[in-house]
Order: structure tokens, then C-alpha cells, then sequence
């Protein structure tokens, strides 16, 4: 996989040198606008390479104050049976605006009046700051278990008020109108798109040439503007099939993930919706997808990222970044084949880059500058035969 130096976006705070970690010589896609420092920190501290493109503005969720006070209004008309709170931040936010217009009281006396559900724990925990209690909650914090739990319950003529979570739930409150219920849905805002798209159609571009490891989403807004920006640079079926084969999909939560299902796309996300999770789990996630190889030579573990295909393998020595040139690469490619195995000069010679002296003196030069980047013990000479690593047993 080639890695070009470009970045769609300086990470806040400045670029930074990567430390040597678990996440060292890989290189991941931030999209994330609000805590990308936290992310950002988390990955680097781990040894990743981080390109940064906000997917969403950084103020995301713009509250029209005077739709939302008129649906307030719709919702305070007449008794609600069920309310289904989706988001915390929505509900901070429509319980916040309630508040300033004198109808918090109204508000709180309608919602704790219906039966409650609550899509997740960030919503229960906006809920109950104002004294409000969820009767259920899905432990999966899927909208769709919401509506497996309410999927043959009797609904004909209640009314359920859902809040919408920064995306339209048309689509929910029609499957709840076919039980027969009477659904009103309150948009409390909208999530925005990135101001300036630029970086996103860079992001786009590493993702769809192979350039990019993983790419993290903490929302599922975010992965409908990337593939909605995505479309419009006309590169979209590139990146699904760059996510289906070499990109790694990596989602903070099942929502997240479950916006990447329209697209066919496969997604990794913890068990716990944290970015620390996250950024964890593509600890152990990179290394398994097997584009690389690693090997244990005299006392050191040595990572040959990107295999043994093409001159762009990244090395790393104890999880250091090394850089070699291509004819000491080409003959550490050519020793890993079989590592511990001899390999002879005239083998060696035929895997240096075209251009190089066709001489033994070549590969002996090539064994010398491969030996001084990665340390003197851990090629050795085999005596009339050629060159081996040192394969720690």
C-alpha cells in the first residue's frame, strides 16, 4: 500500500511526529469534528500516522429555534401515549430551548406522563438530569431494536412522539403508522456538512487509491457526507470497494456501523461505544488483516508493513519506523520470503531494483546498508552460500 505525504487537513494543534507504538507505520483517517483532538491524541500516542477531514461542520447541529418551538407546540396539544428519545444531545438541547421559552414544566409534565423508551445511555442520562425515567432502553443502542421491541404490540390509535436524531425517521414513523399509531416526530436540528469540503475530497481520494488503513466515524451522519461527497467527486464506487477489500471501516458504535449496511460495507466497532474502544480495538484489527509481516530476528521484532509487494513497504525495528533504500529493502523482501532460510547472492541480485550494478558487489553493498539500518546481528553471512536473517527460534 503507498503512502503519498499528502494529508487532506492539518490535525488541530499542528501536524506531529508519530511515537513508536502498536498503531506504528499505519496510517488512519479522522473524520470526526467534535473531540478529534481526543482521537487524534489517542492514535498518535500509539504510534498512527493521522489524516484529519471533518465529515460534519464542527458546530453540527443547527437548531432552527422557530420549528422546533411550533412542534413543541404541536407535541404539548394533546396527550402523548409513548415518547422515544434518540440522542442526548437532542433532548439537552429541546429541553434547554423548552426552558427559555417558559414551556419546560409543560414539556417535562407531557413526556413523564407517556411511556418512555430511550434509544441509549447518552439519552437516558439527558432524560434523567431532568427528573425524566426511561421505562426500557435496547442494550444495543440500535433504533431498530426500538421498533423489534415495539413490533406486535397492539399500537392502533396511541400517540407516539419520537425525537429524530440529525437524520430524518420518515422511514421509522411510517413502520410505526402501519401498527396504527399516531406518530408526530420532532426535529430538534440538523446536522451540517463541513464547511469546506476540500479536505473530505482529499480524504476521499487516499481512501479510494488504497493510501489510507483504517478510517474512524463516530457518527453515522458522517459516513452519509463522506459517501454522499464522495459521489459528487464521482469516486464513490472506489471507495466502497476500497472499504471492501484494504480500508478498514472502524465505527465508535452499532449506529455508526449500521449506516455503512447500505453500501455493503463490512465495519469493525467495540463492544463499548468509546473512542478509546475504538481506537483500541484497531490496535489488534490492523495487524491481523495480514498486510504485513512480522518476524522476531536477534532479539528484535521486525514489521515489514505492506508485505512483500512493491517498494513501499513501511519497516519497523521495535516498532520504529526505519527507512531503507530500495536495494536493502529489496533484499530484506527477499529474505523473508522463507525467513531463516539462505537465500544466495546470485537470488539476491536478481531481486535488486532494475538500474542497480549487475555485480555480487551490489548485494554485498545492500547487505551492508540493510545491516547498518537495522542492526550488524540481525542479517548473517552463511559462509559460500549466501545470507539468512537471524530468526529468533
Amino acid at each position: 500500500m503507498t503512502h503519498p505525504p499528502v494529508a487532506p487537513a492539518t490535525p488541530p494543534g499542528g501536524p506531529a511526529t508519530p511515537t513508536p507504538g502498536p498503531l506504528s507505520g499505519y496510517r488512519i483517517g479522522v473524520t470526526a469534528a467534535r473531540k478529534v483532538e481526543e482521537q487524534i491524541a489517542l492514535l498518535e500516542r500509539r504510534g498512527a500516522a493521522v489524516e484529519w477531514a471533518p465529515a460534519l461542520s464542527v458546530d453540527p447541529n443547527q437548531v432552527d429555534d422557530a420549528s422546533l418551538r411550533a412542534a413543541t407546540e404541536e407535541v404539548l396539544s394533546r396527550p402523548v401515549d409513548m415518547f422515544v428519545a434518540t440522542t442526548g444531545i437532542g433532548m439537552k438541547a429541546w429541553l434547554d430551548a423548552a426552558e427559555s421559552w417558559g414551556m419546560l414544566e409543560d414539556l417535562l409534565g407531557a413526556i413523564r406522563a407517556a411511556e418512555i423508551l430511550a434509544r441509549g445511555p447518552k439519552s437516558v442520562g439527558a432524560l434523567r438530569r431532568r427528573g425524566l425515567r426511561e421505562l426500557w432502553a435496547p442494550e444495543s443502542e440500535c433504533f431498530e431494536d426500538v421498533l423489534e421491541h415495539l413490533r406486535g404490540r397492539d399500537l392502533q390509535g396511541r400517540r407516539i412522539v419520537v425525537q429524530e436524531h440529525g437524520q430524518s425517521l420518515s422511514m421509522v414513523a411510517h413502520a410505526l403508522r402501519r401498527q396504527g399509531a399516531d406518530v408526530t416526530t420532532v426535529t430538534v436540528y440538523r446536522v451540517a456538512s463541513a464547511d469546506d469540503p476540500e479536505p473530505m475530497f482529499a480524504m476521499i481520494d487516499l481512501i479510494a487509491d488504497r493510501h489510507l488503513d483504517a478510517v474512524t466515524f463516530t457518527s453515522a451522519p458522517a459516513v452519509a457526507a463522506l459517501m454522499e461527497a464522495a459521489g459528487v467527486v464521482g469516486r464513490r464506487d472506489e471507495v466502497v470497494t476500497a472499504f471492501q477489500a484494504d480500508v478498514v471501516a472502524a465505527c465508535v458504535g452499532p449506529v455508526t456501523s449500521a449506516a455503512f449496511e447500505l453500501w455493503g460495507v463490512p465495519t469493525v466497532f467495540p463492544e463499548r461505544s468509546r473512542l478509546a474502544a475504538m481506537v483500541k480495538l484497531l490496535e489488534t484489527e490492523l495487524p491481523s488483516r495480514g498486510r504485513g509481516i512480522q518476524v522476531e530476528v536477534a532479539g528484535h521484532v521486525l514489521l515489514l508493513h505492506g508485505g512483500l509487494d512493491g517498494p513501499d513497504g513501511t519497516v519497523l525495528l521495535d516498532g520504529v519506523e526505519v527507512r531503507l533504500s530500495p536495494a536493502p529493502l529489496a533484499v530484506l523482501q527477499a529474505l523473508l520470503v522463507n525467513p531463516g532460510t539462505v537465500v544466495s547472492r546470485r537470488e539476491l541480485l536478481a531481486a535488486l531494483p532494475s538500474g542497480t550494478a549487475g555485480s555480487e558487489h551490489a548485494v554485498e553493498m545492500a547487505v551492508a546498508r540493510l545491516r547498518a539500518a537495522l542492526g550488524t546481528r540481525v542479517v548473517q553471512t552463511v559462509v559460500k552460500r549466501g545470507y539468512r536473517l537471524a530468526v529468533t527460534v
